[in-house]
Parts: structure tokens; sequence; C-alpha cells
């Protein structure tokens, strides 16, 4: 088990080691000079020079990545040239704001998920299953925009229940920086009112975030637990009288949990990605929303900081994924073993 893991590893940082070649190349072929850019255009051509030869831009592209992968295993991922900052100090204060909307994100479409599936499970073949079939395919298939538009117009103006923008109210002070997640943050001062004023601006672009997760895990739970509910195990725990829904939480779950957990996690880790539309939308101040100002800029050094922290993400859950799946699963274990 342990050397499969090693193996996961090692194989994770091959295609880390790709995805930062393939990250530093697209940023360098967008169009337009980055330190014209960041200097403006009536600065001195002496000036913008200088500035190239600071940031290595007027290196050969292998060198210019050289001294940037140098930077990032020294932890230096430049200085961004809007804020004018160090990389790594923009990424630490937007960082937790969108990991707070993730993890909210998260728990919305892993709870949901599951209850829609086991639901569509237990009513298979009938109306509530037809009624959650249907949504789960408008989940997938319409933009997330839509849905933060219908979000807006439901929550902010027939029913105005949330608020539509930034993480906590005007005349609100933000809470004592701890670890970035404001939730957190508040409690841990004892300010309950700060907490609750930040979960209700994290509600709507939750809920829109994770939609469309939630319909793929709904459909994934209720695909597996339907082929699972024909096999003789199933049909031996009815025979024997066990309630169906101890039969489907207890006996049926577990055993369809490792697709829903293979798919839901890749789509909980992609929340980092779809997180640019919605927190542009509704004002929400995270490191999507900084990536894709930098982007607008050509803020190279912070595209690329940017990108590369996804993509560990991303990667990062796919190891943590496949550990949880050979714990669930027996059959991966031993055949890891042998």
């Amino acid at each position: 088990m342990i050397l499969k893991i090693l193996k996961r590893v090692v194989s994770y940082l091959l295609v880390l080691l790709g995805l930062s070649v393939f990250v530093f190349i697209l940023v360098r072929v967008m169009p337009g000079d980055t330190a014209r850019l960041a200097l403006g255009p009536r600065a001195p051509e002496e000036t913008v020079q200088a500035l190239r030869r600071e940031m290595h831009l007027d290196k050969s592209i292998p060198v210019q990545y050289y001294y940037w992968l140098k930077g990032i295993l020294q932890g230096d991922l430049g200085t961004s040239v809007i804020s004018k900052r160090p990389i790594t100090e923009d990424i630490a204060f937007y960082l937790p704001a969108t990991v707070e909307l993730a993890l909210l994100s998260a728990i919305f479409m892993a709870t949901f998920g599951i209850l829609l599936g086991v639901t569509a499970t237990k009513y298979s073949e009938k109306w509530p299953d037809a009624i959650i079939r249907v949504l789960s395919y408008l989940g997938i298939v319409a933009p997330a925009f839509l849905w933060a538009v219908l979000a807006m117009l439901l929550f902010a103006y027939l029913i105005p229940i949330l608020p539509v923008s930034g993480r906590i109210s005007a005349g609100i002070a933000p809470p004592v920086t701890r670890t970035g997640l404001y939730i957190v943050d508040y409690l841990l001062q004892g300010n309950f009112a700060g907490a609750w004023d930040a979960f209700r601006h994290l509600v709507m672009p939750a809920i829109v975030l994770s939609f469309g997760g939630i319909s793929q895990s709904a459909r994934i739970c209720r695909a597996s637990m339907v082929s699972n509910m024909e096999k003789p195990y199933a049909a031996a725990e009815r025979a024997y009288g066990i309630p169906e829904n101890k039969i489907l939480y207890k006996y049926l779950l577990k055993p369809s949990l490792n697709s829903f957990i293979s798919v839901t996690a890749l789509d909980i880790a992609m929340l980092f990605g779809g997180a640019y539309l919605v927190e542009s939308i509704f004002n929400y101040p995270g490191l999507s929303r900084y990536g894709l100002t930098a982007m607008l800029n050509k803020d190279v050094f912070a595209v690329s900081a940017v990108m590369l922290v996804d993509g560990v993400i991303v990667i990062g859950f796919n190891l943590v994924t496949d550990i949880i799946i050979s714990f669930l699963d027996p059959r991966i274990r031993y055949s890891s073993s042998t």
C-alpha cells in the first residue's frame, strides 16, 4: 500500500512538472509586452528595458523557465506587476477566501449529491426519480452564469434574504486574521454575528458553484446504487426483512461510494478552476478573481502562480482520493499488496 502511494506521488510530481512547463509557455505566448503593461504607455523605453532585464524577459524561453522554476523551488513566485507586492503575499491573502467558498460548495455537493442520489434510488422509475434526473441534466448542461442570475433574482430581489457581493457587509470590520477563513476567524473571536454575516455572503456563490457538481454526484450515486440493488446480497437482505432505508444507507451506500468519491473529489478540486466566473459575478475577493485580473493585465508571474496553485490543488485531491478509495475498497488494497 505504501509503495503504491509512493508511486502515485512520483507520477503526480511528474505531472506537476509537465504542468509547470505548459503554464509557463502558455502565459509567455500571450500577446502584449508585460513590462510595458506594468509601467504604462508613457514610461520611457529605457525604464521598460530595465524592467524586462530584471524579469529576465530579454532571455530565451528556456532560460526564463529556469529562473522561474528556481524561484518557485526557493519559495519566490515573483512580484505582481499589478499589486506591486510579492505574489506569495497576494496568494496568502486571496487563497483563503476561495478555500472557504470551495469548502462550503464541497459540503453542499457531497451532502445534496448523496441525498438526491439515495432518494432517486429509493423511488427508482417513479416521479421523484424523474424530477431529480431532469434537474440533474439541467444542472450539468446549463452554464454557471445562468444559475447565478436565477439565484440573484430569487434570493436577492424576489425574496431578499441573501447579499449578492463581497465577503462581509459594509460597516462590519473584518476579523483578526488567523486562518484567513472569515467564518472560522469570527468564531475564534466569539463574534457569532460576524460569522453569520460571512456565511450569508457565501451561501449564494457556493450554491451556484456547486450546482453542477451536485447534479453530477447525484447521477453517479444513483447509477451505482441502482446497479448494486440488483446484486444477490441486496435481494438476500430484503428476504431477511431488513427495512428498505437500512438497506439503502447501510448496505448499498458504502459499496456505491467508490465511483461517487472519485467523481465528486475531482469536481471539488475543479471548484477552484470554476470559481473564476462565480467570483467575478458575485464580486467575491478570492484567488480566482485575482487570477482573472492578472490575465486581463498580462501579469505573467501572477497568472503562472495562480494556475500552478490550482494544479497543485487538483493533483492533491486526486492523490487523497486514491488513498481514500483504497481504504474503502479492500480489493484495491489486496491487489496492490500482491
